[in-house]
């Protein structure tokens, strides 16, 4: 019964340290400073749009730069740790504001799509792209799958819910964004593309 039972938590070890080593120390700092990075990109900018005032920022550079550079999980975690510093406390939201509050407001669509934006690009890069993730064109049509099919649909569904207008007026309030996310998804592509093209392994995780 001892030598079954050593084989048994044996086993139970051996089947548990993938899942411990999921996350390494230098996934954690990667995840650290994208989070960081988001945030300092939120600081950026901020400028107010007619309609429902939500302000234009960088916060999506960041949100598709982690996606694009550290794949699914990672992407996805970073943005998770960003919204929860912003949650907590901490003045890492457009025009410095912070708290739940904010999740109520009228960019709440926004916010709760950035996590699902990273995670799709990261999956598109990893795994559709792949191979040719060093190219700045794939890497921007990754990009900006994860801006058409998420950012912003979320975000007009979370203006109309918000501020409970049509369909026509939350998109017409959304237009406004999409020139400058067409600049943002250029610049974090070729970003994206150049950090691939020099770190080929940064998305085979060990």
């Amino acid at each position: 019964m001892t030598d079954q039972a050593n084989t048994e938590a044996t086993t139970a070890v051996a089947a548990a340290e993938p899942r411990a080593k999921a996350l390494s120390a230098t996934d954690l700092a990667l995840i650290a400073a994208f989070a960081a990075l988001i945030a300092a990109l939120a600081y950026i900018g901020a400028i107010p749009v007619a309609g429902a005032g939500v302000p234009i920022t960088l916060q999506t550079l960041g949100v598709a730069l982690a996606g694009a550079v550290l794949g699914p999980l990672r992407g996805s975690l970073s943005v998770l740790l960003y919204l929860a510093l912003g949650a907590i406390g901490l003045p890492v939201f457009a025009e410095h504001s912070a708290g739940l509050g904010v999740f109520t407001s009228v960019s709440f669509g926004y916010l709760i799509s950035f996590p699902i934006a990273a995670a799709l690009i990261g999956y598109l890069v990893k795994y559709v792209v792949g191979a040719k993730r060093s190219s700045a064109l794939w890497v921007f049509l990754a990009i900006a799958a994860g801006s058409i099919l998420v950012i912003h649909p979320l975000g007009v569904a979370g203006m109309k819910l918000h501020q409970d207008v049509s369909w026509a007026t939350a998109f017409s309030w959304d237009l406004p964004f999409w020139l400058g996310d067409l600049v943002k998804t250029t610049i974090a592509a070729i970003v994206a593309a150049e950090v691939h093209r020099a770190f080929p392994a940064l998305l085979k995780r060990r």
